[in-house]
């Protein structure tokens, strides 16, 4: 994004964006993704596919988004290899289950 008159200078409204920003980030890093971009880790990534995002401040802070990946292990990648993608709550639900059942130890 480019600044423009007033660079250098931060308004009091950008200030108030910024520390509202910071304390709401969890809340617009986004749960769910979809592979737009696999060109540099076809073997990690599928296209097309959705994809969760662990919530990771210093990687979005980076640019990245921390995925599980094909493995099952959370690995960071560029965040413009992702578009993020809202899912209605009961399709949520059943991810979230997905993804906890996953992550349970084989019996």
């Amino acid at each position: 994004m480019k600044r423009t008159a007033l660079v250098g200078k931060k308004s009091s409204a950008s200030a108030i964006f910024s520390k509202i920003h910071m304390k709401t980030h969890k809340l617009l890093t986004p749960r769910f993704v979809i592979c737009v971009d696999n060109t540099e880790y076809p073997a990690s990534l599928e296209l097309h596919k959705i994809y969760r995002v662990i919530p990771d401040d210093e990687a979005v802070r980076d640019g990245d988004w921390r995925i599980v990946d094909e493995s099952g292990e959370d690995y960071l990648f560029p965040a413009e290899y992702f578009a993020a993608i809202d899912l209605p709550r009961p399709i949520v639900r059943v991810m979230n289950k997905a993804y906890a059942r996953a992550a349970q130890p084989s019996r």
